[in-house]
C-alpha cells in the first residue's frame, strides 16, 4: 500500500463509475482506458472525475458503468491540443482499483507535495469570500512534472496569496469538478468542466523540509 510519506501525489477516491471503459492509448504494448467516477459530496452535489487505468489492473476484476469502486492513484496533467490550442488536461492515474459494496466516509482526498510555479492570484467573490488560485508543480520520475490547478479559501487564501514562485508546499484537500460557461466564436455560451484541487490544509516547507 502506498503511503503519504512515500509519495508526493496521492489520491484516494470511492464512488460509482459513471461510464464504461473507453480505449485511450497504448504505450509499449500496454493499453490504457478512460472512464469517469461520480463521487458524492457531503452536500447534495457531487463531482464527476476522469480516471485513466491500465489493462493490467483489470485482469482480475470486472469494471463497468454502475460499479462502486475504490481507487488509489495520482492526479496527473498533460497538454492536449483542443481547438488549435494547448490545454492542460487533468486525470486521476489509477495505481490500485477494486470494487466495493458501499461507499465509506472520506471518499475523495488528495495529498500533494510540490512547488509554486505561477504567482498566486488572490480575489474575492461577489459575497466577499476570499479565494487564492495556485498552480503547483508536482515532480515525478524521469524528469516529468504534473501541473495542478488548486484553489484555497478563507483564511488559508490570505496565507497562500503571500507564497512565491519556487516555494515548496504541502497541501491536503479533494479533487473537484466545476461547470462553467464560456462564449464560443459564434457568441453562444458553451458549457465546460474544469478540474482542480480544493485545498483544506496547506503549509509551506523550508529548505530542510520543516514547516
Amino acid at each position: 500500500m502506498v503511503t503519504v510519506k512515500e509519495e508526493t501525489n496521492v489520491v484516494n477516491l470511492r464512488g460509482e463509475l459513471s461510464e464504461n471503459l473507453e480505449f485511450s492509448h497504448e504505450i509499449f504494448g500496454e493499453k490504457f482506458y478512460n472512464t469517469t467516477i461520480k463521487i458524492n459530496r457531503l452536500s447534495d452535489s457531487y463531482d464527476i472525475l476522469p480516471i485513466t487505468v491500465s489493462e493490467r489492473l483489470l485482469e482480475d476484476i470486472k469494471i463497468e458503468e454502475g460499479n462502486l469502486c475504490s481507487i488509489l492513484g495520482q492526479l496527473r496533467s498533460y497538454n492536449k491540443n483542443i481547438d488549435n490550442r494547448n490545454r492542460l488536461v487533468l486525470t486521476v492515474f489509477v495505481r490500485e482499483i477494486k470494487t466495493i459494496e458501499e461507499e465509506n466516509k472520506d471518499p475523495n482526498s488528495i495529498f500533494l507535495d510540490g512547488y509554486i510555479c505561477k504567482e498566486p492570484v488572490y480575489r474575492k467573490t461577489p459575497l466577499g469570500r476570499e479565494i487564492t488560485d495556485l498552480l503547483v508543480a508536482i515532480n515525478r520520475p524521469y524528469n516529468k512534472s504534473d501541473y495542478i490547478p488548486s484553489i484555497v479559501w478563507g483564511r488559508n487564501a490570505k496565507f497562500a496569496k503571500g507564497l512565491k514562485v519556487g516555494d515548496r508546499i504541502q497541501m491536503w484537500g479533494r479533487v473537484q469538478s466545476r461547470e462553467y460557461e464560456k462564449k464560443g466564436e459564434d457568441g453562444n455560451s458553451i458549457k465546460k468542466v474544469a478540474y482542480e484541487v480544493s485545498i483544506s490544509k496547506i503549509k509551506k516547507m523550508s529548505e530542510n523540509n520543516n514547516e
